[in-house]
């Protein structure tokens, strides 16, 4: 291994080493070497968290195990993040309860916060459908000085119950907010409010909307609307349009203190006994956006959630009306328009947002209508806007995007071009998964271009990650015929 090592060397520099090295194992013992070679040198935090990233990149779960042990007796500072990424890698590889385990032994380590953590461990227990055990955990982790943020912590486990159509044991513990001396926010009643209408408890959903009027919209904000709209909206699905248009009025006067000559009568007479559901909900929507108070962040809240929610039409009814009071939509609502045209297969209107000029496209907003072209089989063109953003002066493609391009180009045939990109992937320090490096070799092997399939798998192999069989059977058939390239591909085989 030849390394460059400084006369003294500091985490740093170690750190950089580490990020700099492609091969997972080798990293770990230039790590392991790093105290041989420097005896008063020792770890810190972001040099463990470093390594410990990288392991979890490749799948080392056993070698990333030994760091964290070796970490905790070392006894040095480390960040709640590390922890909580190491319970998502365990839990992504299937060992829960090495994620419980650690997460109970963090009083061990040097960590003064962990807040992340137990949200993470919450959420992943949530999921695995262990309720129990996660209120267990809760109870005993939720007044702990290390966990800082009660609400937070609240509201995440309230969303993944909801998630889970448990929207009763949210609603409980929404309602033991009060008992813990914290409150809930706008996005907690959000969360729940959704919950309970997708699990049809009404009458709740409806007592917690009241309760909003005294708590959170005594001020008439903008953003509680889309609170609002998710009862209203539910109530129009089941059936009970003349309670939605009551309750519509009530939201009009004490939710959003919208003034007397914005609270006009609504006529729903073509809407009753559950006729014409849809244009009840259009009624209703139009009565919340002039009923709002104004403001760039309630449009903007507004616009983005019916972009997600697929409603084109409604949302650009919104943007009209942001623009007649004033208002610039931000990065933030075009990005969610691209993502919402993608999703309709209106892919070309997608790239009319991009090209009419009003705003400087973000990374995020590439992404979406690169991924957009790629899943209408036009990653060529997507590979156009690649190399427009890489142009942008302060937009530099991310991850992400080299996964998107590379394959979306893969799947539509264009090998050549998925290589040249995966190659600036790893100029720029990004090491693709197992999966993206052979579906590149097997795709080049497909086109007679054996010999890039082949130093795509050196490259691969030093990696220290392992073909599966196809790769093996597309590369033996394309060499068998070709033996100047043969004596190439068994070196790498005896490596």
């Amino acid at each position: 291994m030849n390394i460059r090592w400084p006369r003294v060397l500091t985490p740093t520099y170690l750190s950089q080493l580490i990020r700099a090295q492609k091969n997972p194992i080798k990293a770990l013992q230039i790590f392991n070497e790093a105290r041989n070679k420097y005896p008063n040198y020792r770890h810190n935090g972001p040099v463990y968290a470093t390594m410990i990233n990288k392991l979890i990149a490749s799948d080392q779960i056993l070698n990333m195990k030994q760091v964290i042990n070796q970490m905790k007796n070392d006894s040095c500072e480390c960040q709640d993040s590390v922890f909580s990424t190491a319970i998502k890698a365990y839990a992504k590889s299937g060992m829960l309860n090495e994620s419980i385990s650690l997460f109970k032994n963090l009083h061990h380590f040097n960590c003064v916060n962990w807040t992340e953590s137990f949200n993470t461990i919450l959420q992943i227990m949530v999921k695995e459908s262990r309720f129990e055990s996660a209120h267990n955990l809760f109870l005993q982790n939720f007044s702990k000085w290390e966990v800082k943020s009660r609400t937070r912590s609240l509201t995440w486990l309230i969303e993944v119950l909801c998630e889970n159509k448990r929207s009763d044991l949210a609603l409980h513990i929404f309602q033991e907010m009060n008992h813990q001396y914290c409150y809930p926010t706008i996005d907690t009643y959000k969360t729940l409010m959704k919950g309970l209408c997708e699990d049809g408890k009404i009458n709740e959903a409806i007592h917690l909307l009241y309760s909003m009027f005294w708590r959170i919209s005594q001020k008439g904000s903008g953003e509680d609307v889309l609170v609002y709209k998710i009862l209203l909206d539910t109530l129009c699905s089941h059936g009970h349009v003349e309670e939605a248009s009551d309750i519509l009025n009530k939201v009009l006067r004490k939710g959003l203190k919208a003034p007397k000559k914005k609270r006009m009568p609504l006529d729903f007479n073509l809407c009753k006994n559950g006729r014409d559901i849809e244009t009840a909900k259009s009624l209703i929507s139009d009565a919340l956006i002039k009923g709002v108070i104004p403001s760039y962040e309630s449009y903007n809240t507004m616009i983005i959630d019916l972009y997600s929610k697929g409603n084109l039409d409604i949302a650009e009814k919104v943007i009209q009306e942001m623009d007649n009071n004033g208002f610039t939509p931000g990065v933030l609502v075009y990005e969610a328009k691209v993502i919402a045209l993608c999703k309709a297969s209106k892919v070309d209107e997608a790239e009319k947002v991009i090209a009419n000029g009003k705003f400087v496209p973000s990374v995020n907003l590439y992404n979406s209508l690169i991924e957009g072209l790629c899943n209408e089989k036009r990653s060529l063109k997507g590979l156009e806007y690649f190399k427009k953003m890489c142009r942008q002066l302060g937009c530099v493609p991310n991850e992400r995007t080299y996964c998107i391009l590379v394959d979306g180009l893969c799947h539509d045939g264009s090998y050549i071009e998925a290589s040249e990109v995966l190659e600036k992937m790893l100029v720029n320090s990004y090491w693709p998964k197992r999966e993206t490096f052979s579906m590149v070799i097997s795709g080049l092997c497909l086109m007679g271009r054996s010999y890039e399939g082949i130093i795509w798998l050196e490259e691969m192999v030093s990696q220290e990650k392992i073909p599966d069989v196809s790769v093996w059977s597309s590369l033996v058939g394309s060499v068998i015929h070709e033996p100047v390239f043969t004596e190439v591909f068994f070196e790498i085989l005896e490596s």
